[in-house]
């Protein structure tokens, strides 16, 4: 039988998009039985070494930004500095790990904050999943179909500029961001089986 597991939520939201995402994340997660999740937003948690190392005792960890000028936000960046002790000691290694974005633009240059992640995760030693959902056509941008931003390193949304985290990123975002939780929580379970 496989033992409950637990995931861990890293984000940073500036404006709310970023957290509606983080949440559909965590409700593909809880479709699955035997995961437990929290959500850490990193402006108001995970601010100490104590509350660093609970990070420790999760068998997943999934970072999420918003990209800001091309790039990882300035305060998920800080946080992952904080981890350096956890780093020289590989208490990470051959954790779950992955990632997601949202911006404004429907590139806006994601795959970079993605690919920072997926290099921060492999430096401690973490395994990286990446996101399988498709779209009708990999090119494709047409709103109504899953992973229309053609994302596979993890997982890209978007929200139009002022738009209200109420409706922004699309609803068909939010659906690809449960897929992707679900598969995250999967594939954390198997590899703990």
């Amino acid at each position: 039988m496989v033992k409950q597991i637990k995931i861990a939520i890293v984000y940073f939201s500036g404006y709310n998009h970023t957290h509606a995402v983080a949440e559909r994340v965590m409700k593909g997660m809880q479709k699955e039985s035997g995961v437990e999740v929290t959500m850490y937003h990193v402006k108001d948690a995970l601010k100490t070494k104590e509350e660093l190392e609970q990070l420790n005792d999760c068998d997943a960890i999934v970072f999420g930004s918003p990209t800001y000028m091309g790039s990882l936000s300035s305060v998920l960046k800080e946080f992952m500095e904080r981890t350096s002790r956890i780093w020289d000691r590989q208490q990470w290694r051959d954790k779950i790990a992955a990632g997601f974005t949202n911006s404004g633009g429907m590139s806006g240059d994601k795959l970079d904050t993605l690919y920072s992640m997926v290099t921060f995760a492999a430096q401690h030693g973490m395994i990286w999943v990446g996101n399988t959902s498709m779209s009708d056509s990999p090119t494709s941008v047409t709103p109504g179909v899953v992973n229309r931003l053609g994302s596979w390193v993890g997982l890209m949304t978007q929200s139009n500029n002022g738009e209200s985290a109420d409706t922004a990123p699309p609803e068909v975002d939010r659906i690809a961001a449960e897929y992707f939780g679900q598969r995250i929580a999967k594939i954390t379970k198997q590899f703990k089986a």
